[in-house]
């Protein structure tokens, strides 16, 4: 897991299947195993036919009947749940390839039971990290409505050039955020059910990020419209999403990607010229802060429980060193910094101020870049590929 593609990873078809050959496929597979499940049918249909019953279900000799998980304050959580060894012990390698849950009765059913080929994330510290549970805790207690709980009713009237940058940064927004929203998913279904907590967190991220997208979308159709896309956004997500590990896409996604856009938002006090957009960014905040929150621990529990740490370290080094340089392109593309500049100088005739104030955004959000890699083990200051200062005023 710790080099190149997870094992047994197949590519996706570049194109979807004609109805016709989707469905010879889908006759063939499950023909291949016509055996196994064609005999679970009709030992079904026969005892039910005779009109007995199995009853097995109420046997508990090989159950871990009997462990009732206690609520705490907060309700019933995971950590409630996985206090009872026999339910929140975590395998480090997953076995079960099936659908099967943690802590159920399976064994005697495991020759039986199909094998799902798209399970190949089964190393456990290519996912976990030890606020996953709590972040899952919070993101389900603070979600949010981006139809009813932002008050676009007292949306203002910006002047336009005002309202051109705001729709801008929205229409940039609106570009990355799905992209936080794909990363995820594309792996969730590669990680078996032994791994839940996981599962269920990135759930959470899909869902936070799809509300972003569509927040932001919303916010610039209502003044005035989306403006334009662009080709150096492109290149930073699809260095995202074409990542080789989870842990090295989460990385490059919530530590450094996402890392950006929360200094964005934490800066909505001077860029957001309403309270409709203070109230936007505020919300996207809570969100982003725990994405970013859980790459940092996912990292560092990558690192620290790699067998061979070194050369883990190197590895994550390698990715960086390209990573970041992609990343670069998007954090110098002028429909990001140019609307920002004019939104934090008040106008488009105060842009040059604007850009004194980006130039200190860009100094803090790589001192925080660096922060959360020191915080995971994985010290990334000698060889940081972005800038610490902002190239226009390196260059003055």
């Amino acid at each position: 897991m710790a080099q190149g593609l997870p094992e047994g990873l197949r590519p996706l078809p570049t194109n979807l299947p004609l109805t016709e050959e989707g469905l010879t496929y889908y006759e063939e597979h499950f023909g291949q195993h016509y055996r196994q499940w064609s005999e679970i049918l009709a030992a079904n249909a026969e005892r039910l036919h005779k009109g007995s019953y199995s009853l097995h279900w109420l046997d508990t000799d090989k159950a871990n009947w009997g462990k009732r998980a206690k609520p705490s304050s907060r309700g019933l959580t995971y950590t409630d749940v996985n206090r009872e060894k026999a339910y929140g012990d975590m395998p480090k390698e997953a076995t079960w390839m099936n659908f099967a849950p943690r802590g159920a009765v399976r064994d005697p059913y495991k020759d039986q039971m199909p094998v799902v080929d798209d399970y190949t994330v089964v190393d456990r510290d290519e996912l976990w990290a030890d606020n996953v549970v709590t972040l899952y805790e919070e993101a389900k207690a603070r979600q949010w409505n981006a139809t009813r709980d932002i008050p676009w009713d007292e949306l203002e009237a910006l002047p336009e050039d005002l309202e051109k940058a705001t729709c801008q940064l929205c229409t940039f927004l609106t570009e990355v955020e799905f992209v936080a929203g794909d990363f995820p998913a594309k792996w969730l279904y590669r990680i078996p059910q032994d791994f839940l907590e996981v599962k269920s967190f990135l759930t959470t991220q899909m869902f936070d990020e799809s509300r972003h997208q569509e927040v932001f979308r919303k916010r610039a159709i209502a003044g005035g419209g989306l403006l334009h896309a662009s080709p150096g956004f492109e290149w930073a997500l699809k260095a995202i999403l074409d990542a080789p590990t989870h842990t090295m896409g989460t990385f490059l996604l919530n530590l450094l990607g996402e890392g950006l856009v929360l200094s964005v938002f934490r800066s909505g006090e001077m860029i957001a010229k309403t309270y409709v957009d203070k109230e936007i960014f505020r919300r996207c905040l809570q969100d982003e802060a725990r994405h970013v929150s859980y790459g940092v621990l996912e990292l560092k529990n990558y690192l620290d429980n790699h067998p061979d740490r070194e050369t883990a370290v190197e590895e994550m080094h390698r990715f960086a060193d390209v990573g970041e340089q992609v990343i670069l392109t998007a954090f110098t593309e002028a429909a990001l910094i140019e609307p920002v500049a004019v939104l934090l100088g008040g106008g488009l005739d105060k842009i040059d101020q604007g850009m004194e104030g980006m130039a200190t955004l860009w100094e803090g959000f790589i001192d925080e870049y660096l922060a959360r890699c020191e915080r995971g083990g994985f010290d990334r200051a000698e060889r940081c590929r972005i800038p610490k200062h902002a190239p226009w005023q390196a260059a003055a």
